[in-house]
């Protein structure tokens, strides 16, 4: 069976793009990034309840090789056939090796030294200004959604996209510029919550101070497992943003 109809017995689509949740305009960065979101929620250890996760898992690493090669996707796109008898589709490819070598596993030293040279920079307000939009300034999607960002962070967080707001740079959304008082007392006490339920299975696991970050973490993937995900997401696709494009790699 080809790629094709594999994604259309898997996804029940036969369009690329549509199986990484990417449009065809999307960028090198934007696929990759689809393809980790994806391929995360499918991954043999986290849907170990789906019978099909490897089947699905061997499909979307495929589609990416397609994706991520530039001629490939050129004949995918003006003709759309995919060539079966490439290398970078090989049955014989360990697609789990080809993940990983795609996105290396993130440590907790890794978080706490992106969290060390993120706060505080440009591009932590580029960041907030996009989450400010996109939440059109919903304080609870965006304390959610931000990168390194726990409840501490959110005076710091409220200066810089009141800042932006001040200076032309952003509109003032009604739901920022009037958030009820209640509002902002339910996200502390669902903050504090999440620590509380950190520190305890902190205890359990029997973890020293640097483990109990993965304790956290942990913690946030159990009562939000899709906004963890999109986390580690996030910070996957910079740490490997100026790294060289993995879907060359066996092309002969």
């Amino acid at each position: 069976m080809g790629l094709l109809e594999r994604c259309e017995e898997l996804f029940r689509t036969t369009n690329l793009y549509e199986v990484l949740g990417v449009t065809k305009t999307a960028s090198d960065a934007e696929v990759r990034r689809g393809y980790y979101k994806v391929s995360l929620q499918v991954h043999p250890d986290r849907a170990a309840d789906d019978p099909r996760a490897t089947e699905k898992f061997q499909a979307l690493g495929k589609v990416y090789a397609v994706l991520s090669d530039k001629e490939q996707r050129a004949v995918y796109d003006e003709q759309g056939i995919v060539d079966e008898e490439s290398d970078s589709l090989s049955q014989d490819r360990n697609w789990e090796e080809y993940w990983r070598l795609l996105f290396p596993k993130i440590t907790v030293e890794d978080i706490m030294n992106f969290e060390k040279k993120y706060k505080g920079t440009e591009e932590e307000k580029e960041d907030l200004c996009r989450l400010y939009l996109q939440f059109k300034g919903n304080m609870d999607l965006i304390m959610d959604s931000a990168l390194c960002c726990t409840h501490e962070d959110e005076a710091r967080i409220t200066s810089i996209v009141q800042s932006a707001i001040d200076s032309g740079e952003l509109p003032a959304f009604r739901a920022f510029t009037h958030e009820s008082e209640k509002k902002k007392k339910n996200r502390k006490r669902k903050a504090d919550k999440e620590r509380k339920e950190a520190e305890e299975m902190q205890k359990e696991m029997g973890v020293n101070s640097e483990d109990s970050l993965v304790a956290i973490l942990k913690q946030k993937q159990k009562s939000r497992e899709q906004g963890f995900n999109s986390f580690l997401a996030d910070l996957e696709a910079k740490y490997t943003k100026k790294e060289g494009k993995g879907g060359k790699r066996g092309k002969k």
